[in-house]
């Protein structure tokens, strides 16, 4: 098991960090390399910059009264949730669809039932 782990490339989970204004502050988030790949890839789906992203995720997430103080982890969780949501396939793997053209309660509702305790077992 540990092979297909420790071979991966180092540059996958080495950090970068990245400045943007949120809220109209500066900001640096810093994260793996992985993970800028992935919030990459989603920018990409809706036609926006990982700036761009990371902004209306911010915006949105503030908006919606969630907790904004651990917002690296926030953006880690994320990538984690699209890449399972792919791999249930409750998200296209196709890159051409874009995310804000899913439909988010069907999406969800398949979220849950992948986390369900049965599934769990499984």
């Amino acid at each position: 098991m540990c092979k297909i782990f420790i071979s991966a490339d180092p540059d996958l989970y080495r950090c970068s960090s990245k400045s943007m204004r949120l809220s109209g502050f500066v900001t640096s988030i810093r994260l793996e390399n992985q993970f800028w790949r992935v919030l990459e890839e989603l920018g990409l789906r809706d036609g926006l910059s990982v700036s761009q992203l990371i902004t209306r995720l911010y915006n949105e997430l503030a908006n919606a009264g969630g907790d904004c103080t651990n917002f690296s982890s926030f953006l880690r969780v994320s990538c984690m949730r699209y890449l399972a949501l792919q791999v249930s396939g409750h998200i296209p793997v196709d890159s051409a669809v874009p995310i804000n053209s899913l439909d988010a309660d069907w999406v969800l509702a398949g979220e849950k039932a992948v986390l369900s305790p049965v599934a769990c077992r499984l």
